[in-house]
């Protein structure tokens, strides 16, 4: 698990009826809960586990433009305001910095990717821009490599996860936003074809609106509807050094390795270029979809028959109101370390800044990451079921661009005008 989350005291009273219904406690969903509580509309949050307790609180911390899909990057401009204005909102520090963000090239086809990149983005008045490697080593100086070049966005910047979304939640509950951990939605509700509660293992709450921001269960609560939500799990390995003077404050990314500045001195470090992708029976099932996607990103997987087959297995995919759902048999999804994808990253950055042969790593962790077969996610309403929003499948960067998520969920469960156009991240595509 990752450093130390803070643990929120929350309620364990089920209200009888609310307006909203939110299921996942990550910081879509919290971000949702504090958007509605600020503008006085009832809503309950309800959390399998407990706040933050998956990938929200161990993703990297990036909050980033960089490299987004061109349609992706008005909600990450969003929410760049709405981080920079959070200290304010919430009342306390989330370490926010905008500090800037570096992705380096070793070649010439991967600078004219990033040139391709600026051009896609180019009627976004954004501030990323290519350096050389002359300019590289004034920003990020000592590196023993000589390399290609680098796209560089000084706006970009980073946050603490382990107390970004905690505060988010302390905020919503001190508005009036009612949230519950431990307590697992088995289903919803409907009359007459639409959404009008949920039930949980605790009872029912009746509403109006359900937003569903569940991550990586989003799949498994869907299918037992018969919705076909298609995602597929990848994990990411995390690890935190002991402090360092390091050679720079910008989140620096290379092809094998990625490093960025920790609020306690240290520097967080993950292989960039490897994710561990464990088979499962969805990858069987809906694995066809993510063809193009494997076409050019094989190199990425490491691919893992074991454990993780059967375990998924285990798990129920369709059951009963009556009974026990397998979000209470598997309230925390916490995959464990590759340390191997670890120490690949390690060597390669020891490589290109032999200052980090200095570093101790003081913790390791991973994450189990929900992927869509284009990376971006569903922010949308279910047109065969009125009432329900999804908030899920953000690929792996939903923490930088998590709490304007919350919001355009919250704006389009409600009616109102969004924060931006959700054109990108409608349900239909897939």
């Amino acid at each position: 698990m990752t450093q130390t989350l803070e643990r929120i005291k929350t309620s364990t009273e089920l209200p009888e009826s609310t307006s909203v219904v939110i299921i996942g406690g990550g910081i879509v969903g919290i971000s949702a809960a504090l958007t509605l509580a600020e503008r006085n509309i009832p809503v309950v949050l309800l959390e399998k586990g407990h706040i933050a307790c998956e990938q929200s609180s161990r993703n990297l911390g990036w909050i980033r433009k960089t490299s987004r899909d061109a349609q992706d990057v008005p909600l990450a401009q969003a929410a760049d305001k709405l981080w920079q204005s959070m200290p304010e909102r919430i009342g306390q520090s989330v370490g926010y910095k905008q500090s800037g963000i570096m992705f380096l090239a070793n070649t010439t086809e991967q600078m004219e990717v990033y040139e391709n990149w600026i051009k896609s983005v180019d009627d976004l008045n954004l501030d990323s821009t290519l350096l050389s490697n002359e300019e590289i080593a004034k920003r990020v100086p000592n590196s023993s490599k000589k390399w290609a070049g680098a796209i560089y966005t000084a706006s970009d910047g980073r946050a603490e996860p382990h107390i970004a979304t905690p505060g988010l939640a302390k905020a919503a509950l001190q508005r009036g936003a009612k949230i519950l951990q431990n307590t697992a939605v088995r289903c919803l509700m409907t009359s007459g074809g639409k959404v009008n509660g949920v039930i949980t293992e605790a009872g029912e709450i009746k509403c109006e609106q359900v937003i569903l921001a569940g991550g990586m269960g989003s799949r498994r609560f869907l299918g037992n509807m018969g919705i076909n939500l298609p995602t597929l799990g990848l994990v990411c390995s995390v690890m935190r050094t002991t402090p360092i003077d390091g050679p720079t404050d910008i989140a620096v990314g290379a092809s094998n390795f990625s490093f960025r500045k920790h609020q306690g001195g240290g520097y967080v470090i993950t292989q960039r270029g490897a994710l561990k992708a464990p088979l499962v029976l969805d990858h069987l099932l809906i694995g066809y979809k993510y063809l193009e996607q494997l076409k050019h990103q094989r190199s990425f997987l490491r691919v893992s028959l074991g454990k993780e087959f059967l375990r998924d297995l285990a798990l129920a995919r369709r059951w009963q109101a009556t009974s026990a759902s397998p979000f209470e048999r598997l309230r925390i999804n916490n995959p464990p370390t590759v340390d191997g994808l670890n120490q690949e990253a390690l060597a390669a950055l020891r490589e290109a800044w032999p200052i980090f042969n200095q570093a101790n790593i003081d913790e390791a962790w991973a994450g189990l990451i929900d992927v869509t077969p284009d990376s971006n996610p569903i922010i949308d309403n279910i047109d065969t079921l009125p009432g329900l929003t999804l908030a899920t499948g953000f690929s792996g960067h939903g923490f930088g661009t998590g709490p304007a998520a919350g919001q355009l969920a919250a704006d389009i469960a409600t009616g109102a005008t969004p924060l931006v156009n959700n054109g990108p991240y409608k349900f239909s595509r897939l």
